[in-house]
Formats: structure tokens, C-alpha cells, sequence
């Protein structure tokens, strides 16, 4: 249901409480969540998802008052398929666009672990090893400033702890100007301003080089390997670098919200200098299937990303030195990075866990690797991350909570 409005009649400063309160009572559960709930029954007889939603929807609403969230699209996933999804708010204030299962986020740093993946095929394909010096495989430029007898290695890079900054230079999607080439930015760029190792310096420009790294290897195109090796093998048909003309009708708007009067305002879309480290857009669908893989070893129905020995390297934490929360935002103590994945043990079990956000944007994946659980949300809220790390982790508790409950009849 959408509302009418005059053609033309602005609404710049509606207020996110009452969007969200109004769109809440006349939520969108359309075809795809329908089709959703008959697999759960047919599929996932163990979880009780009536129950669940009763208890998780009220908590959706709550995060996204709080959080001031225009609109979230959510999925949960057990063992190897979605078994619930929702949609709530508006995907576009100013015209009353109702959020689906089907609308197209930006997904931001989520996308990081995929590019991880691409990586570690080539190693399965004996072109590097990780513990090898980067720039031993660098001919066109070289990462500048290297420390004598610390060099920056690909398990560095996959970590965050190469030394080399942060980085994003940001460009108006509709501005005069563009991202410079890959390659051009990289050999102008790549420095590092810290050994390995001496701290956890979150660095986009390091996955920047990874992308470089993918396409040098398998001699392909990035763009063209990551659709042919990573987005086609998991049947993210909503996936894309760029959205494709089909995607841009279900494409979401990007809001931040004004300090002085609390109201949404529509963000400026940005490409960036740093596009391979998460300037990719796509929908809670697509990214359910993502968690599948990686809850199933890799596997995605009977098709494999990596050998499992090579997933668990992922999975696994590197550098026991550097406490948890990651970032200062997430996990306990005993988190850290894997190859990309943040990792942790809580209440005795393997969870893992990554975010993404952009100004306008905030995504966040959860699993549960033991119980083989898992949680997507992609919003069109800034700077969201508080909100859904606790309602990922009421969902996965929720999960398992009904978890061997039989599915309700109603269904």
C-alpha cells in the first residue's frame, strides 16, 4: 500500500517516528515474504517462525525508532535457506515507496568477504600464499614506505593490520568528477604510514589493492570475476557494482538526519576512490544467500566457493594480541578478525559477523557458525550499527530459542 500524493507536493522533513510508526501498522509482507514463509514450513519444520516473528517484529520496530531508520529489509537463514523474511518503512520518504524483500541497498563492507573469497581462490590455485610479501607480486607500482624487515603480507592486508590507512575519496555519483582507474589510484595511494601489526587500522584502501591483486591473478576483469565466480555461483541475480536499469526501480534512497531538527534528509550518493572495498549494491535476498555459503562451509545448493579448509582460514582469528570489540563496536573480548570475517566466541559458540555502511546506508551480517544461523539486515539508515548489532543478536537468540519448536499450523 502506498500513499497518494499531489504531483510534485515536497515533504523534505517528515520525521523518521512517525514515518516509521505509520508505515509500521501498514507493513509490506508482498509475494517474496509469502513465498518465504511456505518454505519454512515445508523446509525448516524445527523452528516455530510464528512465534519468532511475534517476538522479533516488535524488536525490528524499536530498532529503527530508536535508530531513526527510514526502513530495513530483514532475513533469517537456518542451515542452507531462508526461512523468514520482512520489510518495513519506506525505501523512499518523499514518495511513500514501501520497503520489500526486493529492495536494493547499498551493501557496503558486507561485500568485503566475498572480494576475500575471490582472493583465496587464486591461492587454492598456488598463485601466492599468505604469509608472502605483497610486493614481491607487484610490478606496475609498489606499496610505498615499507618498513625494513616488517613487509606488508596478504595476511596483513586481510586483517587490517598492514599499516596502510583507512582511505575512501568520495565523488558525487552525479558531480563532474569520478573515481580515478584502479590501478592509477593505487599507485598513487599505496603507502603505508605504520608497520604491520603495530595496531588494527581498519583500511579500505587495502581491499582496494586486493581487488587489483584478484584481477592480476586470474587474469579477468574484477567486476567481470566477482559477477562470474562469486555472484552467479550464489544466484545474487541483485548484486551489482553498479546497478543494473531493473534494479535502479527497486533502488532505495540514501538518508542521514539533520542534527538541529532531528529529520531525514535525503544523502548525497557517492561512488568512491575505494569502490572495491564496498561500493556494491544489492538486496537482503542476496545477501541470505551469502550467509548460507558461509554457514555451510562454502556451499551453496551443492555448489562450492572454496575447499572448507580453505573457508575455515576465514573463520579463524589471527592475532590473539589484539582484544576485542572490534573497532570499539563490536563482540566481546574475545573478538577479532579472521580473513575479513569478525569473529568471537559467545556462550561457547563460533559467531561471525561483519557491517557496512556508507553515508545513508547501514548493513549487518550475523551467523551463528554452530547452529548454523544467520542474520541479514540492509537499511537505508546512517551510522545504524548499534541498533542492529543488538537486534541481530536478540534474532540469533530468538532462532534458537525456537529452535525444535514445530512450525505453526497457521502458516
Amino acid at each position: 500500500m502506498t500513499v497518494n500524493r499531489a504531483p510534485g507536493k515536497s515533504n523534505p522533513g517528515t520525521h523518521v517516528s512517525e514515518v516509521i510508526n505509520r508505515s509500521w501498522r501498514r507493513r509490506i509482507l508482498l509475494l517474496p515474504v509469502v513465498f518465504t514463509f511456505v518454505i519454512a514450513v515445508t523446509q525448516a519444520q524445527t523452528i516455530n517462525i510464528d512465534r519468532l516473528a511475534a517476538d522479533l517484529e516488535p524488536e525490528i520496530q524499536r530498532a529503527m525508532i530508536e535508530g531513526k531508520i527510514p526502513s530495513a529489509t530483514v532475513a533469517l537463514v537456518s542451515g542452507d535457506r531462508i526461512i523468514w523474511t520482512g520489510a518495513y518503512g519506506y525505501s523512499n520518504i518523499w514518495a511513500r515507496t514501501p520497503a520489500t524483500p526486493s529492495t536494493v541497498y547499498l551493501i557496503g563492507s558486507t561485500f568485503k568477504a566475498m572480494s576475500t573469497v575471490a582472493l583465496l581462490q587464486q591461492l587454492e590455485q598456488g598463485k601466492f600464499k599468505l604469509d608472502d610479501r605483497v610486493n614481491d607480486y607487484l610490478t606496475e607500482f609498489k606499496i610505498q614506505n615499507e618498513y625494513e624487515g616488517k613487509p606488508v603480507t596478504f595476511r596483513h592486508l586481510l586483517t587490517h593490520t598492514s599499516g596502510l590507512p583507512g582511505d575512501f575519496g568520495p565523488y558525487p555519483v552525479w558531480g563532474d568528477t569520478a573515481p580515478p582507474l584502479l590501478k592509477e589510484y593505487l599507485a598513487k595511494s599505496l603507502r603505508v604510514t605504520a608497520p604491520p601489526l603495530k595496531a588494527v587500522v581498519y583500511s579500505n584502501l587495502a581491499y582496494s589493492l586486493i581487488a587489483y591483486l584478484v584481477e592480476k591473478f586470474s587474469g579477468t576483469p574484477y567486476k567481470d570475476y566477482m559477477q562470474q565466480h562469486i555472484f552467479n555461483v550464489l544466484d545474487m541475480d541483485s548484486t551489482a557494482f553498479q546497478p543494473t536499469q531493473e534494479m535502479e526501480e527497486r533502488l532505495s534512497i540514501p538518508y542521514t538526519i539533520d542534527e538541529k531538527t532531528g529529520r531525514q534528509l535525503p544523502a548525497v550518493r557517492l561512488k568512491a576512490s575505494v569502490w572495491p572495498a564496498g561500493i556494491v549494491y544489492g538486496t537482503v535476498l542476496n545477501q541470505a544467500n551469502w550467509l548460507i555459503a558461509n554457514l555451510n562451509g562454502g556451499v551453496f545448493k551443492g555448489k562450492r566457493l572454496l575447499d572448507e579448509k580453505t573457508f575455515e582460514l576465514m573463520f579463524t582469528k589471527n592475532y590473539p594480541q589484539f582484544k576485542g570489540p572490534i573497532e570499539g563496536i563490536w563482540g566481546n573480548e574475545s573478538a577479532g578478525f579472521g580473513l575479513t570475517w569478525w569473529v568471537q566466541q559467545r556462550n561457547g559458540e563460533r559467531y561471525f559477523a561483519h557491517s557496512g555502511s556508507v553515508p545513508g546506508y547501514t548493513a549487518f551480517l550475523l551467523g551463528n557458525r554452530d547452529r548454523k544461523l544467520g542474520f541479514a539486515i540492509m537499511t537505508n539508515g546512517n551510522r545504524s550499527h548499534p541498533y542492529l548489532f543488538k537486534l541481530g543478536d536478540k534474532a540469533i537468540d530468538l532462532l534458537e530459542k525456537y529452535s525444535g519448536e514445530a512450525a505453526s499450523k497457521a502458516l
